[in-house]
């Protein structure tokens, strides 16, 4: 299984025949090639263009993020998986609005339904959620009403309101109190691991994309625009309650991201280096961990899931098999 690398530090990224190594403030670094699928730059990292040369022909992907780590580029190899027949199948099911709608939903019916799994998982442990998965069902049972994508997008971030102010019974840390959903730049400890986790999350999502046939440009759920990729948006929704939420709840119940590892500066809080280092770990450790696919019949990753959900978006497209989203069984 190929990793994700990750620089925290200033430096340089060099090449030295078929080596591969970071040279920053703390020494040099070898970066194993072979066992490598990607690597996320925190810092500010000098490149050349034999580098990306190599790094082209080792398949391996660059991830940027700014100051306060947020995603804000990707260096990708040649489109070696790209698909003529695939992107015209996408771009189909985007330009026909029954069809895009469907797709749209199955992205929020997968959200709902992991958000509200991981609600159940709580209160079965004695947190008091009932009345908050109460009204999430409630507007759950609204999504087949839907016609058009923003009124589909209205219950999807009501849904979320109601999951988000969940969130205090579930850590139950004064430190980490949520408030209100807050953005470029959070507002407070809690929201600042919520955008770092979501970032982590669209940018490993983008890279499982790379490995499939599929263009990150056309998503359904989120608009496809001059600007963005939004098929890592839309597969990301089904995966980010289970994977990031419960990163950060499994970090703040440990006691192992404190206040003491946020500052603040001119715009806004950031995750300092050491959280940044504890939260990827965390996170990288969730994408590892694997459970019993039921219809495999065997032991697959999380990241792995990813994976498949894209195989299933592909056999949809080609109308092979209708999509159905994951939703977490446990």
């Amino acid at each position: 299984m190929k990793k994700t690398i990750y620089i925290f530090s200033d430096g340089e990224l060099k090449r030295k025949d078929n080596t591969l190594f970071f040279e920053g403030e703390n020494g040099r670094k070898f970066i194993p090639v072979e066992n490598t699928s990607e690597i996320m730059v925190f810092g500010e990292v000098s490149l050349n263009k034999r580098l990306l040369e190599f790094l082209t022909q080792s398949e391996i992907i660059l991830h940027f993020f700014n100051h306060y780590g947020y995603y804000v580029g990707s260096y990708y190899p040649r489109e070696h998986l790209n698909s003529g027949y695939m992107i015209l199948r996408q771009a189909e099911h985007y330009n026909d609005g029954s069809k895009r709608l469907y797709l749209a939903q199955k992205f929020v019916e997968g959200a709902y339904k992991n958000i509200r799994q991981v609600l159940k998982y709580y209160s079965n442990r004695g947190k008091d959620l009932e009345d908050v998965i109460y009204s999430i069902e409630k507007l759950g049972e609204s999504f087949d009403s839907t016609s058009t994508i923003n009124e589909l997008m209205a219950i999807e971030g009501n849904i979320r309101e109601y999951y988000y102010k969940a969130f205090d019974e579930i850590i139950q840390n004064p430190d980490f109190k949520f408030d209100f959903r807050s953005k470029r730049p959070p507002q407070n400890f809690l929201n600042t691991l919520i955008s770092f986790g979501n970032s982590l999350m669209y940018t490993t999502t983008l890279s499982e994309i790379y490995k499939t046939h599929l263009d990150p440009r056309i998503g359904f759920l989120h608009a496809t625009n001059f600007r963005r990729f939004s098929l890592n948006l839309d597969v990301s929704e089904i995966f980010k309650p289970i994977i990031v939420d419960r990163t950060i709840f499994t970090l703040l119940s440990k006691k192992m991201v404190t206040k003491e590892d946020f500052e603040e500066d001119a715009e806004g809080l950031l995750l300092k280096e050491k959280g940044k280092k504890v939260f990827v770990q965390e996170f990288e450790d969730k994408l590892a961990t694997t459970i019993k696919h039921r219809n495999l019949s065997n032991n697959v990753s999380y990241r792995r899931l990813i994976r498949l959900e894209l195989y299933k978006l592909e056999k949809h497209l080609i109308e092979e098999e209708q999509y159905k989203p994951f939703i977490a069984q446990w």
